[in-house]
């Protein structure tokens, strides 16, 4: 059996689009087969050849109107056009990464193990319909439906840098709802410390819950302490870029907190518990001594097996490869978040 975890990944050679990775016997790797190559071939397209949006949205409102795509197709991107949003006050110096690279580099386990695969092979995910519930130490226990709530509460345009724990980052034009917003429709109890999140479980939909590649135990949770959720960073993300989410990005909806590594961004939520202790999150049951429950972006604390003191930055490609800059603590979002780890060891509560 092939375990899985997170692990820096080399983008492929841009010239000729192939991949292949090797897990040779020299790799201390604790999880992983040592006799096995993965290899993928995939081609990536330069900044040149990427559609404007605005055309693309155009060409495929004309193909659904003559009917040229799915019922299905058609109604996402109808949606996805109509997205109504509201600026939001974060991150607009900030120039975001291409939407082509933010769609088709991504992790998300319950598709598969190569970040081409959640684009390639989440065809068949459905993200309608769809609801959230909030229960455990809250008054009002709710389920929201997910356009119910996208009509009740504008989404904010945000524009976040986003630190994955494999030493990349990349910067997201999130549309999404403060959750702090969300939670208080449920009125949570003075003894609710901690939010569970948990994620959606359809092996029928979902070929990495199937397919017997490794340990996690699906579905994939996360936590937050209250305070965490509360921060007015903190975004339930509905959308992209002006669009309805897509779904290797989370869909219908996703939880975004970007002073923490990306791991602790859970998609495609269906529950969240508030509790009075911490909760079990996946990748801490799977390592502990890689991956805390904290996960605060920190280059002073170097993940056992690479350094976190840098990170590449995807999309910013040249001749010689994507650059490199340094990683900042809390991932740069330090005068607003600093204040809840006041006291704190964070190399022991990492």
């Amino acid at each position: 059996m092939v375990q899985i975890w997170p692990w820096p990944k080399p983008r492929g050679n841009r010239q000729t689009g192939n991949f292949v990775r090797f897990l040779s016997a020299w790799t201390p790797l604790p999880f992983i087969r040592r006799d096995i190559v993965i290899s993928r071939s995939f081609s990536e397209p330069r900044p040149s050849e990427i559609t404007p949006k605005e055309y693309y949205l155009r060409r495929r409102m004309v193909l659904a109107v003559t009917g040229f795509l799915s019922a299905g197709a058609a109604t996402g991107t109808v949606k996805a056009a109509s997205l109504a949003t509201r600026p939001g006050g974060f991150g607009k110096a900030e120039t975001p990464t291409s939407l082509a690279d933010i769609t088709h580099y991504n992790n998300f386990y319950e598709f598969g193990l190569d970040k081409s695969d959640p684009a390639r092979l989440s065809g068949s995910f459905h993200s309608r319909p769809w609801t959230l519930r909030i229960q455990g130490a809250v008054a009002k226990p709710v389920i929201i439906d997910i356009d119910q709530l996208i009509a009740t509460h504008q989404p904010e345009s945000r524009i976040y840098r986003m630190r994955c724990v494999e030493a990349w980052s990349m910067v997201i034009p999130w549309d999404g709802i403060p959750l702090a917003d969300i939670l208080r429709q449920a009125e949570p109890l003075g003894s609710a410390k901690f939010v569970a999140f948990t994620s959606v479980l359809r092996p029928d939909e979902l070929p990495g819950q199937r397919s017997g590649y490794g340990s996690i135990s699906w579905p994939y949770v996360e936590g937050l302490r209250l305070d965490e959720a509360m921060n007015p960073l903190t975004l339930l993300a509905v959308g992209l870029y002006g669009e309805t989410l897509p779904s290797q990005n989370g869909a219908p909806l996703r939880l975004v907190v970007p002073w923490k590594y990306g791991f602790k961004g859970i998609k495609s939520i269906t529950t969240m518990t508030l509790m009075e202790t911490m909760p079990p999150t996946s990748w801490n049951q799977l390592a502990p001594q890689e991956y805390g429950f904290y996960a605060n972006v920190n280059p002073d604390v170097d993940h056992p097996r690479w350094s976190q003191a840098s990170e590449r930055v995807i999309g910013s490609g040249g001749f010689f490869g994507e650059r490199r800059q340094p990683t900042r603590l809390f991932n740069g979002y330090g005068d607003q978040v600093a204040h809840l780890y006041a006291g704190m060891d964070l190399k022991t509560f990492f």
